[in-house]
């Protein structure tokens, strides 16, 4: 039983965090930082609104108890592709340096939600 409620913890910091990280974004699509960052990477501008927007849905889907296994494994694997493509899009540019760092800390956290949703819900 012990270490059921300690995979339920682990789930539910492992995804707040997600959350507090995916959430927010959408309230910064057209912020200076954002515009200057997919510049910067050589990325469209249409880009960030498909990337913000998907994140945020599926920062949602990840969060709502109800949302079904399938969708949020499809959630799961988006939001995986958009991490490591990120960490290639600033590796690529810039080499390996902090914003690289925080997309592979990132995709840790997810995995770490990944695997332990799994296990709660078998």
């Amino acid at each position: 039983m012990a270490a059921t409620t300690t995979t339920k913890v682990i789930y539910w910091v492992s995804t707040g965090i997600l959350a507090l990280f995916i959430l927010p974004g959408i309230f910064y699509i057209n912020s200076k930082m954002a515009l200057d960052g997919m510049h910067h990477l050589g990325l469209p501008d249409w880009f960030r609104y498909e990337v913000s927007i998907g994140q945020f849905i599926g920062g949602l889907i990840l969060i709502i108890p109800f949302i079904g296994k399938r969708l949020k494994e499809w959630a799961y694997v988006a939001i995986g592709i958009v991490y490591i493509s990120a960490f290639i899009a600033h590796c690529a540019i810039d080499g390996f340096g902090s914003e690289a760092g925080m997309a592979i800390v990132m995709f840790a956290i997810l995995l770490t939600s990944y695997i332990t949703y799994h296990k709660i819900n078998g």
